[in-house]
């Protein structure tokens, strides 16, 4: 007869299932971690992009009054306003600027990202 005493076997497999269990729990965590990183950077090359695809055209050069890019002077004024308001200005159009900057794909976080970069 046996009786309800808990088997040697049975504790060694449970200590197994846990120990894989927090395993893969570290490795989950190390793959978000480094898949964070990775699209930190893989962000800062796309607002790159889309700068030269949407922004460079008018903000390169200062088209129309268009705040160049790169001019503390001139974003400064502008950003005391702050982010969202510039969002909702190049999201809705203000003066001279196209509604959406011309990037009907970018999201608030693109234009804030955006907006960003040129200030600086």
């Amino acid at each position: 007869m046996r009786n309800n005493a808990v088997s040697i076997e049975t504790v060694v497999v449970q200590k197994a299932i846990d120990l894989k269990v927090m395993a893969l729990a570290v490795l989950i965590f190390l793959v978000i971690g480094v898949s964070s990183a990775w699209a930190s950077r893989a962000h800062a090359a796309d607002t790159n992009e889309l700068y030269k695809q949407s922004c460079a055209t008018c903000h390169g050069a200062g088209v129309l009054g268009a705040p160049k890019a790169g001019d503390t002077a001139a974003w400064s004024a502008r950003l005391k306003v702050g982010i969202p308001a510039l969002v909702k200005h190049t999201k809705e159009g203000y003066k001279n600027m196209p509604a959406r900057g011309l990037c009907n794909t970018c999201t608030d976080d693109d234009y804030a990202n955006l907006i960003k970069l040129m200030a600086k």
